[in-house]
């Protein structure tokens, strides 16, 4: 009887320990396919000190955009290259002076790879987001809208601007709450780091 019970004990551990490694080994192959940002975390200097990179990627709002002609986008239409999404409003003052400079961000390593996507969240009418753009000389960057603030709830932004930063999966890996020098050599070594990090 003691030999049994000994030997149970001995198999249920035994169990155990190949479950304990399927499980490791499983978690391992998940993660084989990360991206490691802590390359590009430790390029950041002055505003992007602000940019918070996340210990895990985040999934990001499902719920539909308006595109400038009045049809419908998804963030997911962006999988397959990095992709920094600044949420924004015509009213917001800070928003009026980093805009410039996601568009030189925009005009410099946008392509195949990069892409900035800027997203006029909550009451943000047409005329008023053409009259925003013209008025700084912005001329490269999407009039995208989430007018009753679905995507910027879904993602937790809170006050305006809030920048994220979505990899080739679609999944935020980090964000920046405030504005920021987009244009800064600093923005620009983070992203290019990134992009570079995937073989772009």
């Amino acid at each position: 009887m003691k030999f049994n019970r000994s030997a149970l004990v001995y198999t249920a551990l035994l169990v155990g320990a190949i479950v304990g490694v399927i499980f490791v080994g499983l978690r391992d192959a998940a993660n084989a396919g990360g991206i490691d940002t802590s390359a590009a975390a430790a390029l950041r200097d002055g505003d992007m000190k602000k940019l918070n990179f996340h210990s895990d990627p985040r999934g990001v709002s499902q719920k539909a955009f308006v595109t400038v002609d009045g049809g419908e986008g998804h963030l997911s239409d962006y999988r397959g290259k990095w992709v920094l999404v600044n949420f924004w409003a015509t009213w917001c003052a800070p928003c009026r002076k980093e805009m410039p400079m996601l568009e030189e961000l925009q005009t410099e390593l946008g392509g195949d790879n990069f892409e900035v996507v800027t997203i006029a969240t909550g009451r943000n009418m047409p005329p008023a987001i053409d009259k925003f753009f013209d008025s700084i000389g912005v001329k490269n960057l999407p009039k995208h809208r989430d007018p009753k603030s679905e995507i910027a709830r879904d993602m937790a932004v809170f006050g305006l601007p809030v920048t994220v930063i979505l990899d080739p999966e679609g999944q935020e890996v980090a964000r920046l709450q405030g504005d920021a020098d987009w244009a800064s050599d600093s923005a620009k070594a983070v992203l290019r780091s990134l992009i570079g990090s995937t073989g772009g």
